[in-house]
């Protein structure tokens, strides 16, 4: 049954609140036992849940085609989960999240770059104002409370949002081969795997206290995954990126609530920047298009 564009912009907004919403419990979660033995506990509690989602109503395994877009994004989203919830224990919750507004801006000129396109005047003054917003945050952050660690917490969340760049196009071309369940499944199974390598070296079995929040937040980012699948295979990807900026809301909000954290001035109008040079340098692209950088 078609979906008004509308209903699809709601569920893909509702599926960033969800997420935003992980992102304070694994905060949490990243502060107390660290971020890889977050990230790897939380993604075996979520591929639990999503393979008694998915492999109970398979109908098949998925085509060798579609199996490579699913090991090309969850290779991506290991290393973009690793850097972000990295850093997002060094620096406060809205901040994080607005330097990752970048990814629009970045999504474009990497789609521009894998299909070839002259990158437009408008493209170029875009960045230049979004990574003028980078910067504010940034001499923000010196002005108010320099810290390496926070500086490093930043680079983090700044290379997570690059990868999240890329991270956009394959949403889109990911859920145009795959179902939601699928989606979510393969997501979790791959990036378990890529974590698992260092399991031996690096891990460690949590305390008992810990489990609910871990799989509280697996099954946050497990409906989180459901919501924007759905969403991206009836929307295109240009026209639901608009709502990753949402995000600055609920990013405030909890970090407000469950972390004392106060927006700095520098960060609302670094955000401001960032957003403006992404609707700047947005513009339709046909899906065609999009599939065709693959």
């Amino acid at each position: 049954m078609p979906r008004s564009p509308a209903f699809v912009f709601s569920i893909a907004v509702l599926g960033i609140a969800v997420f935003s919403s992980m992102d304070a419990v694994m905060k949490v979660l990243v502060i107390e036992i660290g971020a890889y033995d977050t990230l790897l506990w939380r993604t075996l509690a979520g591929a639990i849940l999503t393979g008694l989602i998915y492999l109970p109503q398979r109908s098949g395994w998925p085509s060798r085609a579609t199996i490579r877009v699913h090991l090309i994004r969850g290779s991506v989203s290991a290393v973009m989960a690793v850097t972000f919830f990295w850093g997002l224990a060094r620096v406060p919750m809205a901040q994080a999240i607005a330097l990752t507004f970048i990814a629009p801006l970045l999504a474009l000129f990497g789609a521009a770059f894998l299909l070839k396109e002259h990158i437009s005047r408008r493209a170029i003054i875009a960045s230049l104002v979004a990574f003028a917003g980078v910067g504010v945050i940034m001499l923000g952050q010196a002005a108010s409370a320099p810290s390496p660690d926070r500086f490093r917490g930043t680079i983090a969340v700044l290379l997570s949002a690059v990868c999240y760049a890329y991270n956009i196009v394959l949403m889109r071309q990911q859920a145009l081969v795959a179902g939601p369940k699928e989606v979510a499944f393969f997501q979790s199974v791959i990036v378990l795997v890529i974590l698992a390598a260092g399991a031996p070296f690096m891990a460690h079995v949590p305390e008992v206290r810990h489990a609910p929040a871990i799989i509280g937040a697996a099954i946050l980012a497990t409906v989180s995954l459901l919501l924007l699948a759905w969403a991206y295979a009836r929307g295109e990807a240009n026209y639901l990126a608009p709502t990753e900026y949402t995000a600055f809301i609920w990013a405030s909000l909890w970090g407000w609530v469950v972390f004392s954290e106060r927006i700095a001035l520098y960060t609302l109008a670094g955000a401001a920047l960032i957003i403006t040079g992404c609707l700047i340098a947005a513009r339709r692209r046909s899906v065609e298009n999009v599939e065709a950088a693959f």
